[in-house]
């Protein structure tokens, strides 16, 4: 078995209390790595569970590109300390954002915060610039040119330091930074991602199904295009 097999298969394990669920997705995985990439062409995908509950297509999300009624939905689940997030926020979610952009896919960010309270930080501070209208701009900061932040450029004065160099309100920042409310939102989306069975990143659910890994681009655009066609 290969590395990157290896790596596939670990990234979903089974927490307590949600078995049913977690082998479901397990089984999907296993498909996933077996048939090698989604398929193209318009190939029938692998027969699987619908996991197209966990989009929430709440308009009130501040965490979200694309119309709340987009025909396709991904969710991402993610952390702000994982250097494979940082590289598919670089190389796969700016055509992503194109196609969210054109009313086709509903993007739905949540950190899993896997890294600790770094992570945990970064998640809250990304989701205060959002409620100031400017996530996306934001989270690019956070990945600068494909790469992670340093713990030191994660602390809270050099978040709120980055937060007034995008124009943003830096004492209102550090207020919805500091908040329990934020504090609160972002360990519930941790904890649903944790449930579902998410314990490596990035995952993702794009048109309900799974992708483990940042993978090609390919992938997610077939995957994406399917949905689409399959949503028409």
């Amino acid at each position: 078995m290969s590395q990157t097999t290896a790596q596939r298969i670990r990234s979903w394990i089974v927490p307590i209390g949600i078995i049913a669920i977690a082998g479901l997705l397990i089984t999907l995985v296993v498909l996933q790595v077996r048939g090698g990439s989604a398929p193209s062409g318009g190939a029938e995908p692998p027969e699987g569970p619908d996991l197209s509950f966990v989009e929430t297509r709440d308009p009130a999300d501040v965490q979200a590109a694309g119309p709340v009624d987009a025909p396709v939905a991904l969710v991402v689940y993610s952390d702000y300390q994982c250097p494979f997030c940082a590289k598919w926020s670089n190389d796969t979610l700016p055509t992503m954002l194109e196609y969210a952009d054109r009313g086709d896919l509903r993007i739905e960010w949540r950190d899993v915060n896997q890294y600790g309270a770094d992570s945990e930080r970064g998640a809250r501070a990304a989701h205060a610039a959002g409620m100031q209208g400017k996530f996306w701009e934001f989270h690019d900061a956070l990945f600068p040119g494909g790469e992670h932040l340093s713990p030191e450029q994660l602390s809270e004065e050099s978040l709120v330091a980055l937060a007034g160099e995008l124009g943003l309100d830096a004492e209102a920042f550090r207020t919805d930074l500091t908040s329990p409310a934020t504090l609160q939102l972002v360990q519930r989306y941790a904890a649903a991602g944790q449930q579902l069975g998410v314990s490596g990143t990035p995952t993702f659910v794009l048109g309900g199904e799974p992708i483990v890994g940042a993978q090609p681009e390919s992938v997610f655009v077939e995957t994406f295009e399917r949905a689409l066609a399959n949503a028409g």
